[in-house]
């Protein structure tokens, strides 16, 4: 077990940390040389994690490396009740196989973080699912109603007369309850978390425990820039994602959110962000920064080389306007097609009024073998399709014609 320096503790609290709660008490145990149990957890609403929660990961794993246990759990129980946090209306509650088959993954993705062998993986169904309509009411009972409804999600809906359902008001009280089960001492994650953690500090103290201590970190806001990075929004970079796909949504992002994304998403030190702040008030072209950005971000999860190489296909197609270096191919019969039918034809579109949508909003190109790509806008326009021949659907959907 190492026992932290003072220097690296103020760096865990510090480092893009909203509330330490203790702070004294965090100090104190973190500097103690004890071995602590340091909890995250994570409802599996959809079936992969995003780099929002690899903000949180990345830091547990550098209390992993400092000796202490990681008690990760997957929130199978709780995905069925829908965590209230930050929504303006109730979140859609997943059925038992809905939850189970979403949590399949996580386990393997865990890995891409932390030590799996030296942590626990939890799912939170083992000791929720088992209590009984006594043992409930008895938890339940440890919170007033008005404490609850303190809550600023359940406040901003009631004021605006959104409904709040009675099984919303529970979530804080089983998520709780996983502290008690795990025995934490501290509990990591997002500042929308708050409630949820402080409910669980909460509760422990009721049972005669001694209380968790909790450390949120900043949220990382969605490819919009605006809404949190959610699964349920998708509006998400995965941590699974291939390095493509990773790259591209990267470079979708606004140009508001590249500080924060170094900050939150890559390995950059104080020093490199405030450089990186410079460059951007320099008034150099914001997409060139976030060139930097998207290599930065697929080289962690991809490897330096696959950062590189994306770098380079981006530039290749995006910047140079030339057909990406790897095309997928599909056998079509050679012949005259309406756009909506080729586009059906080649699996580009789910039906035929999308099909239309995306020639009407000029979102789909033919690309022949030799000679000039031409933009599709009339949804009756007849092509003649011929070998080679490469049909391009928005900015990253290619096809090449057998």
């Amino acid at each position: 077990m190492k026992k932290a320096s003072p220097d690296s503790v103020h760096k865990i609290l510090t480092r893009n940390a909203v509330n330490a709660i203790d702070r004294a008490s965090l100090e104190r145990k973190l500097t103690s040389g004890k071995k602590l149990r340091i909890k995250l957890g994570c409802d599996p609403t959809r079936p992969d994690l995003h780099l929002g929660h690899a903000v949180v990961l990345r830091r547990l794993r550098a209390l992993q490396d400092l000796g202490h246990t990681v008690v990760f759990i997957i929130g199978d129980f709780t995905a069925r009740i829908g965590d209230p946090s930050g929504r303006a209306n109730a979140k859609k509650s997943l059925t038992a196989k809905e939850a189970a088959r979403n949590s399949k993954t996580y386990f393997d993705q865990v890995a891409k973080f932390l030590d799996v062998k030296k942590a626990e993986i939890r799912k939170n169904s083992q000791w929720l699912s088992k209590l009984s309509a006594e043992e409930i009411i008895r938890l339940a009972g440890q919170f007033t109603a008005a404490r609850i409804l303190e809550r600023d999600d359940f406040a901003k809906r009631l004021k605006a007369g959104t409904e709040v359902w009675l099984h919303e008001l529970l979530y804080p009280i089983f998520q709780g309850y996983d502290s008690v089960a795990v025995k934490a001492d501290i509990e990591i994650g997002g500042t929308d978390q708050l409630f949820n953690f402080l409910a669980a500090r909460h509760l422990m103290e009721k049972l005669g425990m001694p209380p968790q201590d909790i450390i949120t970190f900043e949220i990382l806001p969605g490819l919009d820039g605006k809404e949190k990075m959610s699964k349920s929004l998708d509006n998400y970079i995965g941590v699974t994602e291939s390095q493509d796909s990773m790259f591209g949504k990267a470079m979708s992002l606004p140009d508001s959110s590249i500080l924060l994304y170094f900050k939150l998403t890559t390995d950059r030190n104080d020093a490199e962000i405030q450089a990186i702040k410079k460059r951007l008030k320099s008034g150099e072209n914001p997409r060139d920064i976030k060139l930097d950005l998207a290599q930065d971000i697929v080289s962690l999860y991809h490897g330096a080389v696959a950062g590189e190489k994306s770098r380079a296909e981006f530039i290749k197609v995006f910047s140079k306007k030339e057909l990406p270096s790897a095309i997928l191919q599909k056998e079509l019969r050679p012949g005259s097609y309406e756009i909506v039918a080729l586009l059906m034809a080649l699996g580009m579109a789910p039906s035929k009024s999308e099909a239309r949508r995306l020639v009407e909003q000029g979102a789909v190109e033919i690309i022949p073998k030799q000679g000039l790509a031409e933009k599709i806008r009339d949804s009756k326009q007849i092509v003649s399709v011929t070998a080679k021949m490469v049909v391009r659907v928005g900015k990253t959907r290619f096809m090449r014609i057998k």
